[in-house]
């Protein structure tokens, strides 16, 4: 079986390389000419864990491929995937520009029957869209060639992509025959062999079900952030909370951490997205609206923790940060809470020194020189009055308290993810500052 897979961002490499893993024929697209020389190579323009090595595998077994030419991609495949950006709109809506080019192209040099399934995370209906767009350019030719759209979308989360893929909670595809239906399922049988729940509904619904799945996991996070606000007002402890809430079976125990806020390309996007799309159809989803503003305002929470600390002046002090990637095992910084926490200390004269695993160089990209970089997450603290924990790297969970107060020229802790116990650090010393703690 040979498919195509439009877009080598994150979506599409790794829908690519995990099919090619399968022993399926991939050909993966992009208009980026050096990105493709790159990738041909085996030079991975992103960073997840295991990508690099089944990307190089799959070259060299010769499943995958890469290509500038859609045209060239499309001959003999029977299944093109759609997996390029759908990036936000001023207004929040998702920018279908690119999406719809890709159709473009399909329908000016489909020859025969193809299955053109939309992976990127497409607001409601741009299935339709997207076969519109292909029979005016078929209708352009003259010519009557049949063919099916899909809407499969992906529920990958960064850090841990390749599992969830080759291993998914559940496949979720909407189509409109069974032709498309028998395809999709020759395509995902190796998945099904491993009792891989499969779920075929309509177009429509497999849309929305994308929309609906990350808005409940940001509503979850921001219900936690606000709860864990309120338990610093009236003495509670947030993780004792989240422990029993998350016992309930009806509730379950994901998704309850209190801290610093969502981030990244998903929740951020398709929050917004999805209050767009109900105010398209005159709905005025009210619970999503305020998902945003809470995890808007708690981005900025704990930076203003440290400057309430200081009272208010920041002259002369150098804060460390831990941590710049939205979440852990990723160099994604989009939407990330450390940048707004950084912009707000930088305002209120604050020196910054940093220290991220692997989003160093993100960090140079999106904010420049204005911070001093570290080599290691205690050469940050040399001389620091504070540290803020931003994202819970595995490295920074068990740090040498004794270490870090020979480094640190103060002595405050902010844990943003409440990675750390209160008593131990006061023990050594240090004033603690957690999300919602009891200290």
């Amino acid at each position: 079986m040979k498919i195509s897979v439009v877009g080598t961002g994150y979506v599409g490499l790794v829908t690519g390389a995990c099919f090619a893993e399968t022993g399926i024929d991939v050909t993966c697209v992009d208009i980026d000419s050096d990105k493709i020389e790159k990738l041909k190579n085996g030079i991975i323009p992103i960073y997840e864990p295991g990508l690099d090595g089944l990307v190089n595998k799959n070259i060299k077994k010769g499943l995958l491929h890469f290509t500038t030419s859609l045209s060239e991609s499309m001959e003999a495949a029977e299944v093109i995937f759609i997996a390029v950006g759908t990036p936000p709109d001023e207004d929040g809506s998702a920018d279908l520009t690119h999406v719809l080019s890709v159709a473009r192209e399909i329908g000016q040099y489909m020859k025969q029957y193809v299955v053109v399934v939309n992976k990127s995370t497409v607001p409601v209906g741009t299935g339709y869209k997207v076969r519109d767009v292909i029979k005016e350019e078929l209708n352009k030719r003259n010519v009557d060639i049949p063919f099916d759209v899909v809407s499969n979308p992906e529920f990958l989360k960064e850090g841990n992509a390749i599992e969830d893929f080759l291993r998914p909670d559940r496949i979720v595809i909407g189509v409109e025959s069974s032709q498309a239906e028998a395809i999709m399922r020759k395509l995902y049988k190796p998945f099904i062999l491993n009792n891989h729940p499969i779920i075929f509904m309509d177009i429509v619904s497999a849309e929305l079900t994308k929309y609906a799945a990350n808005a409940m996991l940001a509503t979850r996070i921001s219900f936690m952030n606000e709860i864990a606000n309120l338990c610093e007002f009236v003495g509670a402890d947030i993780n004792m909370i989240r422990k029993g809430i998350g016992s309930d079976p009806r509730i379950g125990n994901k998704f309850l951490y209190a801290g610093v806020g969502y981030g990244g390309s998903c929740f951020p996007k398709d929050v917004k997205a999805l209050i767009k799309t109900s105010e398209e159809y005159g709905y005025d989803f009210k619970i999503l609206k305020s998902v945003e503003t809470v995890n808007n305002l708690q981005k900025e929470y704990i930076a203003h923790k440290v400057i309430k600390h200081f009272n208010n002046n920041l002259e002369n002090k150098k804060i460390a940060i831990w941590g710049l990637s939205f979440k852990p095992n990723t160099d994604d910084m989009r939407e990330a809470p450390s940048i707004t926490i950084i912009n707000i200390l930088k305002k209120k004269g604050a020196h910054i020194s940093v220290y991220d695993p692997v989003a160093m160089n993100e960090c140079r990209k999106r904010i420049g020189d204005s911070v001093e970089y570290s080599n290691t997450m205690y050469d940050a603290l040399k001389d620091a009055d504070a540290l803020v924990l931003v994202t819970e790297w595995n490295e920074f969970r068990l740090p040498d308290i004794s270490k870090m107060k020979q480094l640190m020229r103060g002595n405050v802790i902010f844990d943003g993810r409440n990675i750390y116990e209160p008593a131990e650090f006061k023990e050594n010393g240090f004033i603690y500052y957690g999300i919602g703690r009891k200290v």
